[in-house]
């Protein structure tokens, strides 16, 4: 690009010498000016080529840049923790993400395709005329570094503020979108499409008002900007006229002048809108630059090993853990240990700790003090990839991929054959109903599985687990909500899913967990009680007597 820029550098030359040689008009001029032609011509045709191989590396840079950002991003997105997924909207970090991934191809057509040609002009440009007239290359040099650092300022100082919030705007923009789509059903249900759009209309008005001014800012500077090339084009045209007059300078040099000011006229208009360009570039990838600071919450610690669990012994040793920020914490000294192939259910009031008991053993946080292991292995000196693995879940809200059947049931065994997933959905009781689908395995489910009803996700949620075969097994009230056809054959295909496992069941109806080996009672983050159902429904004045009293209770009462 640098060389294809210089053809332009030495074009006023060869004018300068065309003119020159018309203006004589003899036999030896006539032969000047054929040569200065042809090497008009040649430096045509050479920046033509060299701006062509140029353009075709910058291409090739430029997307294998973009794609290794995308790749980044996504990793980064991926394992940052769940709690800022939480405070995140899923649009807004899309939109973040695609919008500094373009940012770069902004970035590299300002700065390689114009900026440092631009640069090699004016330099080059002053360096020329200079030799010939110290005078107007003085000026031209003088004038252009002028020009250049009050746009510079201008725009990092006075139109960039405004571009920044107005991407902040942009991204709440996407945000917005996203959550309305996402949650259309909800939409409908409650007939708010016209509340949607008077929220969504808030947001658009936000923005355009920030974007307005940005974009009026820059219209200002862009003024500016012609008003100062009209200045310099004055002073060097009036300044080669004085000299011609003085008979200081031939038509010829006069002729190299006018042209060399016309393409650096070029180059200079347009340094203002590529500095205002690169201004934006930077701006929209501040978002981006932003989330690869942002640390992992949880990482993988030096020298971690993949996790061996085989049997599923799980044991928690004077556990303490706070969430976050918080100074008192949810659990305190909490030691329990979950015997291998054991069946334990979690019970307590909401808030108690049971969500947070399995998120550590999965290690979706880190205690912050005592330790837990399975099988004897710190979970905190293993690879997390290892370790949830190891263990698999059914969510009482399964959420599938809008993939086919075939590849949300093979997810935590993508090598998995089609005789094994079809063996999964069979023990899982999910392959008839696959099979009287139009596509069969093929089928796609939509986002987040909305193709399916409930029953039927979280049938192949369960097949999922079946495949991938893991050692520990976590059930999350798997047949809450369900009609009582579809709760049998789930509760069917549950009892085969936790045979020879280590299962932890989170219990919201108390009814699922009667025949566990073990329950476990939270409650303010303590383990308060513990035994089998019937030692518990036993034991007078007990939490979980009195949380299964008034159900049973509440279920008389529906009767």
């Amino acid at each position: 690009m640098l060389l294809a820029t210089l053809t332009d550098v030495f074009m006023p030359l060869y004018a300068g010498d065309l003119i020159n040689a018309v203006a004589t008009r003899s036999g030896a001029s006539l032969r000047a000016a054929v040569m200065a032609l042809a090497m008009i011509a040649a430096l045509g045709a050479a920046q033509t080529l060299l701006r062509y191989i140029g353009f075709r590396s910058i291409v090739g840079l430029t997307l294998k840049i973009m794609g290794e950002m995308a790749s980044d991003s996504f990793y980064r997105v991926q394992r940052f923790a769940s709690d800022w997924h939480a405070n995140n909207f899923a649009g807004a970090i899309v939109r973040k993400i695609t919008r500094g991934i373009w940012a770069l191809d902004l970035l590299n057509d300002t700065v390689l395709i114009a900026m440092l040609p631009a640069l090699a002009v004016l330099i080059g440009t002053s360096i020329m005329l200079g030799l010939q007239s110290p005078s107007i290359g003085a000026l031209i040099a003088v004038g252009a570094v002028l020009y250049v650092g009050a746009t510079v300022w201008l725009q990092t100082r006075y139109v960039s503020p405004a571009s920044q919030l107005s991407n902040r705007c942009d991204t709440a923009m996407g945000g917005a979108l996203a959550d309305a789509v996402s949650c259309n059903a909800v939409v409908k249900g409650f007939a708010a499409e016209a509340r949607e759009d008077a929220i969504l209309a808030r947001v658009i008005d936000k923005w355009q008002r920030r974007t307005r001014r940005s974009w009026f800012r820059g219209n200002w500077v862009g003024t500016g900007q012609g008003g100062a090339l009209m200045v310099l084009r004055v002073a060097i045209i009036g300044l080669a006229l004085y000299l011609w007059w003085i008979r200081r300078a031939t038509p010829g040099e006069v002729a190299t002048v006018i042209t060399a000011y016309l393409i650096v006229l070029g180059y200079l208009r347009d340094v203002g809108y590529h500095i205002a360009m690169l201004q934006r570039a930077v701006n929209e990838m501040e978002d981006m630059v932003r989330m690869e600071a942002q640390p992992f919450a949880i990482a993988d610690r030096p020298g971690a090993m993949p996790a061996q669990i085989l049997r599923g012994e799980i044991v928690f040793d004077h556990v303490d853990f706070a969430y976050g920020k918080h100074v008192e914490p949810l659990f305190r000294d909490l030691s329990v240990t979950i015997a291998s192939g054991e069946r334990v259910g979690l019970v307590g009031h909401s808030g108690s700790g049971k969500t947070s008991f399995v998120k550590l053993i999965q290690r979706l946080h880190d205690v912050t003090g005592g330790d837990i292991r399975i099988d004897g292995q710190s979970i905190g000196q293993v690879t997390q990839e290892s370790l949830r693995g190891s263990i698999a879940i059914v969510a009482q809200e399964p959420i599938l991929f809008h993939r086919s059947l075939a590849e949300n049931i093979a997810y935590g065994r993508p090598d998995a054959t089609m005789a094994e997933i079809e063996n999964a959905a069979m023990q899982a009781n999910a392959h008839d109903f696959i099979m009287n689908l139009p596509n069969g395995y093929r089928t796609l489910v939509g986002e987040r599985g909305v193709k399916l009803s409930g029953g039927e996700r979280q049938r192949v949620a369960i097949a999922r687990a079946f495949l991938a075969d893991a050692p520990i097994l976590i059930l999350d009230e798997a047949t809450a909500s369900l009609d009582s056809e579809s709760e049998a054959l789930i509760q069917q295909a549950v009892e085969r899913l936790m045979t020879g496992r280590t299962v932890i069941v989170v219990a919201h109806r108390l009814s699922t967990v009667r025949a566990l080996d073990r329950i476990l009672v939270f409650d303010q983050g303590s383990i308060v009680e513990q035994g089998t159902h019937e030692a518990l429904t036993a034991r007078q004045g007990g939490i979980y007597r009195r949380l299964f009293e008034r159900q049973a209770l509440g279920l008389m009462t529906q009767q």
